[in-house]
């Protein structure tokens, strides 16, 4: 027996979907995708167009995504980067083109209204955000939304060797359900979002990742090595060596390292059960 399709992947909802999904998905309509990107520096992702409705995963500015129709304010739409489908804030999304030119690199920047350090930001971007160039004035970009200090960005394409040190520089920083940028992150999002800086896919969710992530190391936990991940039933983190894990996680409220055995002792006992799997990306 098939089984249905995965809503968060599916671009379709009772009320409309995707043209493509017509006699395989039933919906009231059916509409052609429009190429749209992100210019908000993060915009939430929900589940429905309220912004009472949870985070399901953020996007950030650059990102390219699929839109098919406006409700209540917000854009019914499909990320690129990863098939995630829900609703984003209508103002957060502008025209596909010009596509991005470089990456922020630095855990955080300043948006400038002027070449100059000294004048009062308007707004930030953070790890992963690609920004568009349109010139150069000294040390910094200039970019549709503001000045940036070029030297915490690199060119399109640019990858980070090692993912577990993307990871490492990101300790503390607060868990946040949903999500994915260096102001807040849950645990598959810290996950995706270090391969996805070192130039490697990977879903947004837990379960998907140790669906489709890799393969499976030795079957022996003493031979997991830096980068191996960890998973439970609705949880994830990655080895920095063979002892070490570091995870966002809702007992610290952060990103942060542990030895994997107090970690699968404490996870047993209080939340997710036992490890379900082991995967090297």
């Amino acid at each position: 027996m098939t089984p249905p399709p995965d809503p968060r992947l599916t671009p379709a909802r009772p009320h409309i979907a995707d043209a493509r999904l017509q006699g395989s998905v039933p919906a009231a309509r059916y509409v052609e995708g429009q190429p749209r990107r992100v210019v908000a520096a993060s915009a939430p992702l929900r589940r429905t167009p309220s912004p009472d409705s949870g985070t399901e995963t953020e996007a950030v500015l650059g990102d390219a995504v699929t839109a098919y129709a406006e409700e209540e304010g917000h854009t019914f739409v499909q990320l690129g980067r990863d098939g995630y489908v829900g609703y984003l804030p209508a103002g957060s999304l502008g025209p596909p083109d010009p596509e991005p030119t470089h990456l922020v690199t630095a855990l955080r920047t300043f948006l400038y209204p002027a070449p100059d350090l000294k004048r009062p930001p308007h707004g930030h971007l953070g790890l992963g955000a690609r920004p568009t160039a349109t010139g150069r004035s000294g040390a910094y970009l200039e970019t549709p939304g503001g000045f940036v200090f070029a030297g915490h960005c690199r060119e399109t394409g640019h990858t980070e060797p090692d993912p577990a040190a993307t990871a490492e520089r990101l300790v503390g920083i607060p868990y946040l359900w949903g999500g994915r940028t260096s102001l807040g992150l849950d645990c598959s999002g810290l996950v995706q979002l270090c391969l996805h800086l070192a130039g490697r896919d990977c879903p947004r969710d837990a379960d998907m990742q140790e669906r489709d992530l890799g393969t499976a190391p030795p079957d022996d936990p003493a031979r997991l090595v830096r980068g191996d991940l960890v998973f439970w039933r609705g949880h994830v983190g990655m080895m920095l060596d063979g002892s070490r894990l570091i995870h966002a996680n809702g007992h610290h409220m952060a990103v942060a390292v542990e030895p994997l055995a107090e970690a699968r002792a404490r996870i047993l006992a209080h939340s997710y059960g036992a490890v379900t799997s082991f995967r090297r990306p």
